[in-house]
């Protein structure tokens, strides 16, 4: 299937927008029958042609999200800085 120019518009956007290496929390997957569960966190591996955002889960699962079907939000600077300190502490401590 050819991609419209909105559609390759939307794809090129998505990879701005996140790219290789952010930090996502899900909110909710759309329609996927064995979907990953809210408050998952994950990292971005990558934006595919089509927009969808190839994603590595925390929990080791690798189902991407598909924006405007899945509700997801970038981690606040925040959060990345809670995340690094606590895996400081645990390298620390082994």
């Amino acid at each position: 299937k050819c991609m419209t120019r909105e559609e390759q518009r939307r794809a090129a956007m998505t990879s701005l927008n996140y790219p290789p290496g952010t930090r996502l929390e899900l909110i909710s997957m759309g329609k996927d029958l064995d979907p990953v569960h809210p408050g998952t966190r994950g990292t971005v591996e990558r934006v595919n042609s089509l927009g969808d955002i190839e994603m590595i889960w925390d929990n080791g699962r690798t189902l991407s999200l598909i924006p405007g079907e899945d509700s997801f939000r970038k981690l606040t600077m925040e959060e990345l800085e809670a995340e690094q300190d606590i895996g400081g502490m645990q390298c620390q401590t082994l």
